[in-house]
């Protein structure tokens, strides 16, 4: 039987936008700036170093891949001393649809040039989710390689796909892309999973984990505290009493914002009509829906259509 964590990392998923094979001759540096996409960085020839706005340089040798979950600024460069430019400044050619040779300046330089493939993803959950904010603004795959043999492998495969330079390789590392970074989240969120606190121990909880799952694929469900209770097998005292002390907040305040990451999510994404967002979600009337969307994302679910979609 599947655990309740598992239940909820079945419906994670990444979707590529875009992904690029960058060739760089040292000295480089280029700049990431912050977006709503997720990052993903693989080494594939030389190496370079990174950093973000809250950690130190890092080295990154060749099969080493970093994610970052949130989009958060950083730079990569072939030494920690060198000014960085930013990534769009880059000439770029476009291989396929989605995917790009982005070129550093490589006329007058005899160095081998350092090879990466870059990538931005898409989560099907908010950013605002408790799983998605939980995690570091940067996860390096050396890190976690110990706690899932699979990223060592998915590793291999993607080196083996930039040495071999095989046609169709940039779509092959695409998906092993894709693949390699809910790896990277499972691995982390296993090794989280030996806190004593916070949301994961509350997933983990048998009691509590039964009811967030519930919560989590069913968001558009008419919850309420007795319905809640019954998923744990408690009275609604004990069970509100249970989750508040667990969570820090209400299981009403806990499944409205569930469901408003929901309603984000089909109106940015998938193109869903407010007002049928709204019946959806079990709201009597569009005023209302946009009132708690508002009262819980900040802005009303009209503006959702002016931004980037998450």
């Amino acid at each position: 039987m599947r655990d309740t964590l598992t239940e909820i990392l079945l419906g994670l998923r990444l979707d590529g936008v875009e992904y690029g094979r960058c060739l760089l001759s040292p000295p480089w540096a280029v700049a990431f700036p912050a977006q709503k996409m997720a990052r993903f960085h693989f080494v594939a020839q030389g190496g370079c170093w990174v950093r973000t706005r809250t950690t130190e340089w890092v080295q990154l040798n060749p099969g080493d891949a970093v994610l970052f979950p949130r989009g958060s600024f950083h730079i990569l460069a072939s030494s920690p001393d060198v000014p960085a430019i930013d990534i769009d400044s880059l000439a770029r050619r476009a291989v396929t649809e989605n995917i790009y040779l982005v070129n550093g300046d490589l006329a007058d330089s005899d160095n081998q040039p350092d090879v990466m493939f870059c990538g931005a993803m898409r989560f099907n959950l908010d950013p605002l989710h408790p799983l998605v904010a939980m995690m570091p603004d940067m996860m390096r795959a050396g890190d976690l390689a110990t706690r899932d043999p699979s990223v060592p492998v998915l590793l291999e495969s993607m080196e083996r796909e930039i040495t071999l330079a095989r046609i169709g390789a940039c779509g092959i590392l695409a998906r092993l892309a894709d693949v390699l970074a809910a790896s990277i989240i499972r691995a982390w969120v296993e090794c989280a999973c030996s806190n004593s606190d916070g949301w994961i121990a509350a997933v983990r909880c048998p009691q509590i984990g039964k009811v967030l799952a519930a919560i989590h694929t069913q968001p558009e469900q008419d919850w309420t505290v007795a319905s809640l209770a019954a998923v744990m097998g408690a009275s609604r005292s004990s069970f509100t009493d249970k989750f508040t002390r667990t969570l820090g907040e209400s299981p009403a305040k806990y499944v409205a914002r569930v469901k408003m990451f929901q309603a984000r999510h089909w109106i940015a994404q998938d193109g869903m009509r407010i007002a049928v967002a709204a019946n959806r979600l079990g709201y009597d009337s569009e005023a209302a829906f946009s009132r708690a969307f508002k009262r819980i994302i900040g802005h009303p679910p009209s503006e959702e259509r002016q931004v980037e979609p998450i």
